[in-house]
């Protein structure tokens, strides 16, 4: 009975101790399981962070865009949009291939490039000098698709609304100067402080480079396209136009009444003038155009378009077309500072030829 008795007690410990075991076990995984959901907490946490404290409204000529958290995936289409979240640090996701001026093989211009280079990014770039590549930019599964400056339809901006919140163009395709192009795609990716510190460093740069060609204020500026095959006419960019915005606000030139009197919708950012009323452009104190040396002899020797006061006197800078400085006639805060030194000695030039 007492070996009964002592196999008894003994499998009753070997019970107990199994039992203390196994509840050890199940407090263990308890644990992991409480440090996963703490874990997971967490995450929902942070994204909860992310949310925005007020939705930011932005207003646009198709209607308003809504963002309520703070983007982190940003894509960008068609011109110069890519440079403003460069500039800012932030690397897109995705942004369109420019389509003028000198790029390299994946359609990149060299400001951006070299932005691209500097932040250590790989972001998609892809075509859309067809049409916007939808499927491209669903691609780059953005959070807000920035298109600022841009000359996207109606019907664009409704597909790519399908894909993210879009930040379009305030009022007219193809206008938008380069601060609104600024304010607006930064306030489309919650960061209107760095955008507006940007504005000021971008006017910083421009005034000290202007200062040193004090002669520029006050002159009188027309930037007409020449074509060499057809002289009867000739295509002039209004004051909508952002080249001719940066022109007059930024270096402080003035756009000629005469021709400001042949526009009929002030905002459209072009016109197209007759060889016949090219006579017109006697008030400019200099022509800026796209072109070589060979189309501007071409002008000069036409019985019309040569007898352009500017023409004749050779104030004119002309910028080599699909070049880098070309590209940059449309200003971006990337191609601001890569190119002004450039542009601002060419047209230095140019209003060096109105005295001699």
């Amino acid at each position: 009975m007492r070996k009964w008795w002592l196999f008894f007690l003994s499998l009753v410990c070997l019970i107990v101790l199994g039992a203390c075991s196994s509840g050890q076990s199940s407090t263990s995984t308890s644990g992991s399981d409480a440090a996963e959901d703490s874990e997971q907490n967490s995450e929902t946490s942070g994204t909860e962070e992310e949310k925005l404290e007020e939705p930011i409204v932005i207003e646009h000529a198709f209607g308003e865009t809504v963002i309520e958290s703070k983007p982190e995936r940003v894509a960008t289409v068609q011109w110069g949009n890519q440079d403003v979240a460069l500039a800012m640090g932030v690397m897109p996701a995705g942004f369109s291939a420019a389509n003028y001026g000198v790029t390299n093989e994946e359609g990149m211009l060299p400001w951006t490039e070299e932005k691209v280079k500097e932040l250590g990014g790989d972001p998609t770039v892809y075509q859309d000098t067809d049409g916007l590549d939808f499927e491209a930019v669903s691609d780059t599964n953005p959070d807000v698709i920035l298109a600022a400056y841009s000359g996207i339809t109606q019907e664009d901006y409704d597909t790519l609304s399908k894909i993210a919140p879009v930040v379009a163009y305030p009022e007219s395709p193809w206008t938008t100067p380069w601060r609104e192009q600024i304010r607006m795609n930064a306030k489309g990716m919650a960061m209107e402080e760095e955008g507006e510190q940007l504005i000021k460093d971008t006017e910083q740069l421009i005034s000290e480079k202007t200062a040193e060609y004090p002669e520029m204020k006050g002159k009188k500026v027309v930037w007409a396209n020449f074509s060499a095959d057809d002289m009867s006419e000739l295509h002039l960019y209004t004051p909508a136009d952002t080249r001719v915005s940066f022109l007059t606000e930024e270096l402080g030139m003035q756009y000629p009444e005469s021709v400001k009197n042949l526009i009929e919708d002030e905002s459209s950012f072009s016109l197209s003038l007759s060889a016949e009323n090219a006579d017109v452009l006697n008030d400019a104190d200099i022509i800026i155009g796209y072109g070589d040396e060979s189309l501007y002899e071409a002008v000069k020797a036409d019985p019309r378009l040569g007898r352009i006061d500017a023409i004749e006197r050779g104030s004119v800078a002309f910028i080599g077309d699909g070049t880098a400085l070309a590209a940059s006639g449309t200003p971006t805060p990337l191609s601001i500072s890569y190119t002004i030194d450039d542009y601002l000695g060419l047209i230095g030039d140019a209003i060096s030829q109105i005295d001699e």
